[in-house]
């Protein structure tokens, strides 16, 4: 004998007929198989159907006074909660007319009266088996989707980890700070949303695009990894020799963010944004930056977010060889690059959310703790040197 925590659970059909007979032939016949409920119109029907716990398989007249099987099953179809029931109609004459009329309504079959009780058990069976099957492969396909989901999240999560981890590693190097890096973040995301529907940019800037740059941000400075520390941490003004040497930080992080990305065997999307970022944000409007001297619309448009928030918070920061410079006077000096240095729609746009940069600032500021971290850094390296 099965133990009853084990045994199937017995599926529940309602048999609704205006007629006590059926009711009673019905329920004698499913009774040993099944669990079944009754109900003598339409309205009764419908009236169960709105409690817990609903059937697996109803059963329903077609020629009942107030309200016919038809209506009944129009509105079973109608509501998200039955929708799901398979219907199958009594009558005791149909027509082709009447059959399609049903099947249109989204029965899923027909038993003719007089019944037959094999007849009726067959078709009761093949019509659960078949809602067991379909209820399996949409469980099937929204576990998948759900699979598919928790996967992607957790790509993405380890690939915000991996982006992370390589800037830092490029912070522990520099002057900059940890905070340094959430701040571009952020000044990049609020310069793309301010320009997402520019007409310059707004082929360009869609939600998809917005977040790849907030992930590429960080990477911007990756190639500082590579300058020796003499120069990288030199408070004072390089010679024209070392500045060539500082000069090369982009391209060596766009070539070392291209190898991970040989390694990987695949192209990934926003390391292509990585890759701009960290090799053209150096560029200037006007063809005076550097590596390449690019102008104009030649310097991509990621490279042209980045220059702005990295300027901007440059000027702001205090760094171990500098003090900070109000925000005010940063503004300024971004505004009167307008042209020259920088994109002058993207200054504009700048303008237009200084005070959401300056809350940025605020939010992320560097701590006393970081800035003389920084500075013993510096010293120890120097030192060491």
């Amino acid at each position: 004998m099965i133990p009853p925590a084990h045994q199937p659970t017995r599926k529940t059909i309602l048999v609704v007929d205006d007629t006590p007979f059926n009711l009673t032939l019905m329920s004698a016949v499913l009774k040993k198989e099944y669990d079944v409920r009754e109900a003598a119109s339409g309205p009764q029907a419908l009236a169960m159907l709105d409690s817990d716990p609903l059937p697996d398989l109803i059963l329903l007249d077609i020629m009942m006074p107030a309200m016919d099987g038809y209506e009944v099953c129009s509105q079973l179809k109608a509501s998200p909660r039955t929708a799901g029931i398979p219907v199958i109609f009594l009558t005791a004459n149909v027509s082709i007319d009447d059959e399609e009329k049903g099947f249109d309504l989204g029965a899923v079959d027909y038993i003719t009266k007089p019944i037959k009780q094999k007849v009726v058990l067959a078709r009761i069976r093949t019509h659960l088996q078949l809602k067991a099957s379909a209820d399996f492969l949409e469980d099937k396909a929204v576990f998948l989707a759900n699979e598919v989901a928790r996967r992607s999240a957790e790509i993405e999560a380890i690939q915000d980890v991996t982006i992370m981890a390589m800037a830092s590693l490029a912070e522990t190097r520099d002057n900059e700070t940890g905070n340094h890096i959430r701040r571009t973040q952020f000044y990049v995301q609020a310069l793309a949303e301010q320009l997402r529907h520019h007409p310059r940019f707004t082929s360009f800037l869609n939600d998809h695009t917005i977040n790849l740059l907030f992930k590429s941000a960080p990477l911007h400075d990756i190639g500082k990894v590579g300058i020796p520390d003499h120069i990288l941490l030199k408070p004072g003004r390089f010679t024209p020799e070392e500045f060539e040497v500082m000069k090369t930080h982009t391209t060596l992080g766009r070539d070392a963010i291209a190898t991970a990305e040989a390694r990987l065997g695949v192209n990934v999307e926003f390391l292509t944004y990585a890759k701009e970022i960290a090799y053209s944000h150096q560029e200037k409007w006007n063809g005076s930056g550097y590596p390449e001297g690019l102008a104009g619309d030649a310097i991509p448009i990621s490279a042209r977010l980045m220059a702005v928030a990295d300027v901007y918070d440059a000027l702001i920061s205090r760094r171990p060889y500098k003090e900070p410079m109000p925000h005010d006077k940063a503004v300024q000096l971004i505004a009167d690059g307008r042209g020259t240095h920088f994109d002058p729609d993207i200054v504009d746009a700048f303008l237009a959310v200084k005070d959401a940069f300056f809350a940025i600032a605020q939010r992320y500021v560097d701590s006393e703790a970081d800035i003389e971290e920084k500075t013993r850094m510096i010293a120890r390296a120097l030192a060491g040197h």
